[in-house]
């Protein structure tokens, strides 16, 4: 069965800029595309509900948030299948369930209400960290999210946990006739004690690891993806900074998220959280196997 990619809609701009990424993803998927918007959005991002609250009224909004999204869509590409849903639920739990029959799911990057401050909406954040498939959280100028760049970026850490990351990096990089950056910090602690004497061949020792670890980490890529161009980017620094450095030129961004032992969802750790707060380009977050 043909999993979808899931959208979730919430009539804000940010949202409908999502909601066309959506649509021009679809397309060069050739998957379905669902729209969702959950009724109670308006409260879970940070606007209070009262006792007195008009149900049907909630009700008519969430209709017409989907009529216009789904419009909206149609209008953008005749070619892609869509679907929509309006659920009368918070729209994290939502997409969250939603998002083991989904290939993949997408959100937009601000918050409303009281929270429309934040970097990244508590939704986004919310199936960022939990959602079982990879989510998508389309930010960035027009020029990143409309693939000007012809650039994918992805992020990789140890060989055995970059596979997937990796994986669904490439496959975006092929569909957009894109190059692969694949980025890999490493750090010498000797550079970072000024006080100790810094041995002349520490940074060479570091940066030939961090140069075998990104090889094997991308090894049979030329094999199985040939037509994609791949550079290595090995720097030293902090990830949080390579990572952004290399959005800046890029039109997706790909990081992977660790499995908590014991727990439920995705740990998104500081390097993540960074990215998804101030990345310049779309940032898909993809869960380890």
């Amino acid at each position: 069965m043909e999993h979808p990619l899931i959208v979730g809609v919430d009539g804000s701009e940010s949202s409908l800029r999502a909601l066309d990424w959506a649509v021009d993803e679809a397309d060069r998927q050739a998957v379905p595309l669902r729209i969702v918007h959950a009724s109670s959005w308006e409260w879970y991002e940070g606007r209070e509900p009262s006792f007195g609250i008009n149900r049907a009224l909630v009700r008519a909004q969430a209709d017409r948030v989907v009529a216009d999204a789904t419009e909206r869509a149609h209008c953008r590409s005749s070619s892609v299948k869509v679907t929509s849903q309006t659920l009368d639920e918070d729209p994290a739990s939502a997409l969250i369930r939603e998002s083991r029959r989904a290939s993949g799911i997408l959100v937009g990057s601000r918050g409303r209400g009281r929270l429309a401050g934040l970097l990244l909406g508590s939704v986004g954040l919310a199936v960022a960290a939990r959602a079982a498939c990879p989510v998508t959280v389309v930010r960035g100028a027009e020029d990143h999210r409309g693939g000007s760049h012809r650039r994918v970026v992805v992020g990789v850490d140890e060989a055995a946990d970059a596979r997937p990351a990796l994986d669904y990096a490439v496959r975006c990089a092929q569909r957009r006739g894109a190059a692969l950056d694949v980025v890999h910090a490493w750090r010498c602690p000797a550079h970072e004690a000024p006080e100790r004497p810094r041995p002349a061949d520490a940074a060479d020792t570091h940066q030939e690891r961090a140069e075998r670890r990104v090889e094997e980490a991308i090894g049979g890529l030329a094999r199985t993806h040939s037509a994609v161009p791949v550079h290595r980017r090995v720097v030293e620094g902090s990830p949080r900074a390579a990572l952004l450095d290399a959005a800046a030129g890029a039109d997706l961004l790909v990081v992977g998220a660790r499995r908590r032992t014991g727990q439920v969802g995705m740990q998104l750790g500081p390097v993540n959280h960074a990215v998804l707060h101030h990345a310049a380009c779309p940032v898909a977050v993809v869960p380890h196997a």
